[in-house]
């Protein structure tokens, strides 16, 4: 559960949810995970506007090795986008196509655990990773492009969770690369986690907190 915070902008107070710690998240309905998704793409919407343009472009790591924050979104972005468009399929034909599920959903906190292992052995993005790109003519120009189309995706996802119903959620499958096929339930929950991850690998390597003003 999540709860909100007043904060200053512009010199208009407004009402921003609170961003729950990891630990603390426990989301179960798919209203849960659809709530606490659209308060971390918030949240996270502030956190990369922190970062000047040169600074969100610019490569991360102790050698410039790692993923910039541009790169993070273009990878959350791309990884978010063939989910909303599988849910916007009924459950039948997903549960025709990869059959049904063999055991029960798991918990958020156990599908954390679960990616957090696939992370530890060594899995990589594979298809879902950036594709390299020369700098852009226009930073600013793409920088706006690239966090519409992220605002775009996840209003797509927003809206394709709402149309499913609780026994939906648990009667079928879907492929993930790295964790094999999990219910849709399972997905909502990685989707959920991976973002946050990502955010806070981009926190860590950057020396930015990712956290509620206040």
């Amino acid at each position: 559960m999540t709860s909100s915070l007043s904060v200053q902008a512009q010199g208009v107070t407004t009402m921003q949810p609170k961003l729950a710690t990891d630990s603390d998240l426990d989301p179960e309905t798919g209203s849960e995970i659809a709530r606490e998704l659209r308060t971390l793409h918030e949240r996270s919407t502030h956190y990369w506007q922190s970062f000047s343009t040169a600074d969100f472009l610019a490569p991360l790591g102790d050698r410039g090795e790692a993923w910039s924050p541009a790169d993070n979104v273009r990878h959350l972005t791309k990884s978010i986008r063939p989910l909303a468009q599988a849910l916007r399929l009924p459950w039948p034909l997903l549960r025709l196509i990869y059959g049904r599920p063999a055991a029960p959903s798991r918990s958020y906190s156990e599908m954390r655990e679960v990616y957090r292992g696939a992370l530890a052995d060594g899995v990589q993005a594979g298809g879902f990773a950036p594709v390299p790109a020369p700098p852009p003519a226009d930073p600013e120009a793409y920088r706006a492009q690239l966090m519409a189309y992220r605002e775009q995706v996840a209003r797509a996802l927003d809206r394709a969770i709402a149309r499913w119903s609780e026994p939906a959620l648990d009667r079928c499958r879907l492929p993930h690369p790295a964790l094999g096929k999990i219910t849709v339930r399972e997905m909502l929950f990685f989707t959920l986690y991976h973002n946050r991850h990502h955010v806070e690998v981009v926190a860590r390597r950057s020396g930015v907190p990712f956290s509620d003003p206040g």
